[in-house]
C-alpha cells in the first residue's frame, strides 16, 4: 500500500472503527519496514522487535486522531524513529553501526531476483565496510531509502527537507559508496 493510495485510507478508516482485519493489515504491511528500519539504525533485533510493538501501540491509540492526508507511512516511521532516540537516551548510549549480518539481510531481502547475480561474500564485505564508512546523514538516507523502503516523498515527510535536497543527498551517498567500492577494487597503487 502507498501512502496515497486510496486502499490504504480505506483500511485506515476501517481499523478505526475497530476493525480486527484491517488493523492486521496495517501490522503485516509495515511492521517488517519498520522492524527493518530500526535494526539498520543500530538497534539489536529484541530492542528493534519490542519498539516495533510499541510504534505499533501508538498508532492503534492514536489512529483515532491521526488526519489522513497521505502521510501515514511517514507517521508511523516517524514514531518509531523517535521511539529509538528516547530509547538511546535512557540508556545514554549511542546506537551501534549496523553489524555485518543485519547489512547480509538487510540486500538479500532487497534482491529483486535471486537468479539476476546475487553478490558473493567479499562484494557483502567490501559493501558493509564502505556502508560503515558513511558519515551518520549519508548512512541514514541509505537506511530509509534502502532498507526501510520509503520514498523519497516519505523521506522528504519525516526529514522536513526537500525533495531535491533528498535527491540530492542521496544521489551524493551512492556516489560515495560507489567511489569506495571502486576504489577498494583496483590493485595497489590505484591503477588498473
Amino acid at each position: 500500500m502507498e501512502a496515497d493510495d486510496p486502499a490504504l485510507a480505506a483500511t485506515l478508516a476501517r481499523a478505526v472503527r475497530g476493525d480486527g482485519a484491517a488493523w492486521r493489515t496495517i501490522v503485516e504491511t509495515y511492521s517488517g519496514r519498520v522492524y527493518g528500519l530500526l535494526r539498520s539504525q543500530g538497534a539489536d533485533p529484541e530492542l528493534a522487535e519490542e519498539i516495533t510493538q510499541s510504534a505499533f501501540c501508538t498508532v492503534a491509540a492514536k489512529l483515532g486522531d491521526y488526519v489522513d492526508e497521505g502521510r501515514f507511512e511517514s507517521w508511523l516511521f516517524r514514531i518509531a524513529m523517535n521511539r529509538l532516540r528516547d530509547d538511546a537516551r535512557r540508556r545514554k548510549r549511542h546506537a551501534r553501526p549496523v553489524g555485518e549480518q543485519d547489512a547480509l539481510e538487510a540486500l538479500a531481502g532487497s534482491a529483486p531476483d535471486p537468479a539476476a547475480g546475487r553478490p558473493d561474500r567479499e562484494e557483502l564485505d567490501a559493501l558493509q565496510a564502505a556502508i560503515a564508512r558513511l558519515s551518520p546523514a549519508d548512512r541514514q538516507i541509505i537506511d530509509l531509502r534502502h532498507v526501510g523502503g520509503m520514498s523519497f516523498k516519505q523521506m522528504s515527510d519525516l526529514l522536513g527537507e526537500s525533495l531535491g535536497t533528498l535527491l540530492a543527498r542521496h544521489h551524493r551517498a551512492l556516489a560515495k559508496l560507489r567511489g569506495m567500492l571502486e576504489a577498494g577494487n583496483r590493485p595497489r597503487g590505484g591503477r588498473e
